[in-house]
Parts: C-alpha cells; sequence; structure tokens
C-alpha cells in the first residue's frame, strides 16, 4: 500500500505542476490583462494564486477533511515556507550570481517577517480564531496597496514582461506525456476563463487526493500526520517553483527568482491559512486547533528570515554561491530535525 501511494503522490505532484505551469498561470496572464491590472499588482494578486494553488486547496481540504488534520494544512504552508525561502532561494542564487533590487526585497522581506511573525503569534496557543484569520486576510490587502505604491515611495526599475516566456519551453521537454494528456482534458486554450475554471477543478481534485493519501500515509507508517505536511506536501507543491525558478536564473534573473519565492510564501501564509481557515469558522463557528508539532517549525521559519535577511545585508544585496550553500545546508538541517524528533532525538526543537 504505501508504495501505491508513494506512485500516487508521485503523479498528483507532477500533474500539479504541469496544469499550474500550462493552464492556469497562463489563463490567468490573459485574464489579468482583460482587468488591466499593473505588472505588480497582477504579480501581487493573479499570479501568487496561481504558484500557491496547491498550497491553498491542501489547506482546504486538510480543515474541512472531518477527523481534525489541520495540522497537514499549516504543515504544508509552513514547509512549503521554509523549502521556498531556504532552497528555492538558496538553488537560485547558487545558479548564477545576482545583484537583487533593494526597493522591492524590502517590501517584500518587511511583509514576509510581519506574515511569520503573526503565524507564531497566533498559533502560540495551538489554535487558531476567526479573528486572526481576518487580520491574515487584511495584512495581504495592505501588502497589495503596498506592491501598487511602493514604486511611487521607493522608485526602481521594473521586471519586463518577457522574463516569464523562456521558462515554458523549458519545461515542456520534462513531461510531454503528461502535457498531451492534459491538452486532451482542456477545452480550446483560446477560451482562458474556461481554461482557468477547469484548471481550479483539477487543481482541487488533486489537492484532495493528496490530502487522502497524506493521511493514509502517517497512519500505515505511524508517524505524526504534521511530518508529513512538512516535508513530502510541501516539497511536491513547490517543486514546480522550484524548477522556474533554476530556469530564470540561469537566464540571469536571480532578481525575479527570489522576488517570486518570496512574494508567494506572502500569499502562503495570509491568504492560504487565512482563507481556508476563515471558511470554515464562518460556517462551522467557534476555533480551529493547529493541531500536530507546528510550532517548533515556525520557529524554525522565522530563523530562517532572519538567516535570509543578514545574509543579504552583509553581501550587500547580492547573492551568490555562498548565500546558496548556506541557505540549501539551512533546509538540509531542517529535514534533518524533523527526521530525528520521530525518534526524540532532535537536534532544535
Amino acid at each position: 500500500m504505501i508504495i501505491l501511494f508513494i506512485l500516487a503522490l508521485l503523479a498528483c505532484f507532477i500533474l500539479l505542476a504541469r496544469v499550474v505551469d500550462l493552464f492556469f498561470i497562463s489563463s490567468l496572464d490573459k485574464i489579468s490583462k482583460d482587468l488591466r491590472l499593473s505588472n505588480d499588482a497582477a504579480g501581487a494578486t493573479l499570479m501568487a494564486v496561481g504558484s500557491s494553488a496547491p498550497e491553498l486547496f491542501v489547506a482546504l481540504f486538510a480543515v474541512i477533511k472531518p477527523g481534525e488534520h489541520q495540522a497537514i494544512g499549516i504543515g504544508s504552508i509552513v514547509g512549503s515556507a521554509i523549502f521556498n525561502l531556504l532552497v528555492i532561494v538558496g538553488a537560485a542564487a547558487y545558479v548564477k550570481k545576482t545583484k537583487l533590487t533593494w526597493q522591492p526585497m524590502v517590501r517584500d522581506l518587511f511583509f514576509y517577517s510581519l506574515s511569520v511573525a503573526l503565524l507564531l503569534l497566533f498559533i502560540w496557543d495551538g489554535r487558531l480564531t476567526l479573528n486572526e484569520t481576518i487580520i491574515l486576510l487584511a495584512v495581504y490587502v495592505l501588502y497589495v496597496v503596498a506592491v501598487i505604491y511602493w514604486r511611487k515611495w521607493l522608485p526602481y526599475n521594473d521586471m519586463e514582461a518577457t522574463e516569464l516566456e523562456d521558462t515554458h519551453g523549458e519545461h515542456n521537454k520534462i513531461s510531454r506525456p503528461v502535457d498531451q494528456l492534459l491538452r486532451f482534458i482542456f477545452p480550446n486554450e483560446k477560451n482562458y476563463y474556461r481554461v482557468f475554471i477547469v484548471s481550479i477543478v483539477l487543481i482541487a481534485a488533486l489537492s484532495y487526493v493528496l490530502v487522502e493519501v497524506a493521511v493514509a500515509s502517517a497512519h500505515i507508517l505511524n508517524i505524526p500526520e504534521a511530518i508529513i505536511a512538512l516535508t513530502v506536501l510541501a516539497v511536491g507543491t513547490s517543486i514546480p517553483d522550484l524548477f522556474s525558478s533554476v530556469i530564470v536564473a540561469r537566464q540571469g534573473r536571480g532578481d525575479m527568482a527570489v522576488s517570486n519565492a518570496i512574494g508567494s510564501n506572502i500569499f502562503d501564509i495570509l491568504v492560504g491559512l487565512g482563507l481556508p481557515f476563515l471558511l470554515v469558522m464562518v460556517f462551522s463557528g467557534g476555533v480551529i486547533e493547529s493541531g500536530g508539532d507546528i510550532f517548533s517549525s515556525t520557529l524554525i521559519l522565522s530563523g530562517s528570515v532572519l538567516l535570509l535577511i543578514l545574509l543579504l545585508l552583509v553581501m550587500k544585496w547580492k547573492a551568490g554561491k555562498f548565500t546558496g550553500v548556506v541557505l540549501i545546508a539551512a533546509y538540509a538541517l531542517y529535514v534533518l530535525n524533523e527526521i530525528l524528533k520521530l525518534y526524540g532525538l532532535g537536534l532544535i526543537f
């Protein structure tokens, strides 16, 4: 059974990556043009939804699934945030040295630090309340407003819209049989509103399967659901972002790769947790227990944010091989700590 579950997880991860990359994000890009959104506003809203949709749906289904499985929802968000910050930013820095634009980085690091601090504060007592989820969503609204007006306060050059185009050609070389199957399922791609709806349905279905398989795997292996979420689910849902960021970094656009990883994390924490928990509490009332050993991983996430900020300040906003090695090594230590915790031998908590 566990072999079948592993194969199911891999299949879901691959399908999620292709649906998001080929259809969901491309349809969102066309919709943002219809809505006449600026590049910054589109990136902070619709594009963030595109890259973080799997984590959002995993959190939603984990919260609504009977049996107190909230640890999977929170764990997948926190674990994905740690992976994005340490591995994606680290890999982007390692493959090509880049000078980061400090103005947007200051904005994103501030809101990211605020997001992590709020999450740490809210799950301190092991639960989330309705008011706390509303605060998370309100902070994301403030972030979007800051994105729109930030250039007026601290002027900087905009990234060209053509930067994303070359990444799709690279991905198409990887999983052509899967792409052919998906193109058969999807309607005419020119009808991008219909493509958008079908994408959401598929992402939701695959995320539901991920939650069910993760719960079953945790029970068979007799390990906490939070550990599965913090590691396997977190990495699996973030792999598409890793590939895209490495490709973009190799093209000399490491600034974009780092910004996307941090921006995606802001959405994950504020909306990926805030929205599913808000919906459940509005309809069911009361509070939601966070469950699992999530607090220690959130502390590690806050430490990761401080590590990245210190590295960028010391290196004067330059990210290269040294930064990449330090960040990836930090993630390796985190995973080792999570594994050792199963045997009561955690290195940190």
